[in-house]
């Protein structure tokens, strides 16, 4: 039976580096799905309600779950926009969702911003715009990670909750 992991937060927080981390301490058969790659570098779309990336990554989740033990969804993921894909996450995967929020201040996500290779792509100014404060998605039930927990002590913990 696939299992899915769901991890989310502010830009900056640390999600691609997690997901990558807990893939390589996962192995083989998972499959790792980045909502930037889909939305901004597949299909080239803003992040507005009704984008087309909302549609694909329910496909990819739909083939993850036909072809891979793990799936790795990670992203932004803003409530208010994929609502839908959410819900088809619950019909999908029932009980077997393993979802976590990145619960960080706005002076935090900044701050892990500028240790990114990345970061000359975008400033303070656009993260600010794009900054939700505690903005879980209460029906995947997510648990908070916060900055007290260092990377490999989060991928310890989830591999611990897949077991």
């Amino acid at each position: 039976m696939s299992k899915i992991i769901i991890i989310r937060g502010n830009s900056g927080s640390g999600k691609t580096a997690l997901s990558r981390a807990l893939r390589n301490r996962i192995g083989g058969n998972t499959m790792l799905t980045s909502q930037d790659t889909v939305r901004r570098e597949i299909l080239k779309v803003p992040d507005a309600k009704g984008n087309a990336s909302i549609s694909l990554l329910i496909e990819l989740i739909k083939y993850g779950k036909r072809n891979s033990s793990i799936i790795i969804l990670e992203g932004i993921l803003r409530a208010d926009i994929y609502g839908a894909l959410f819900e088809s996450i619950v019909l999908n995967y029932g009980k077997s969702i393993y979802a976590y929020y990145y619960d960080l201040s706005f002076e935090e996500t900044l701050a892990r911003h500028e240790t990114k290779t990345t970061n000359a792509d975008f400033g303070e100014k656009e993260m600010k715009i794009w900054y939700r404060e505690k903005y879980f998605v209460k029906i995947l039930n997510e648990k908070v990670l916060t900055k007290e927990i260092y990377l490999n002590e989060v991928v310890e913990l989830i591999y611990k909750q897949l077991n």
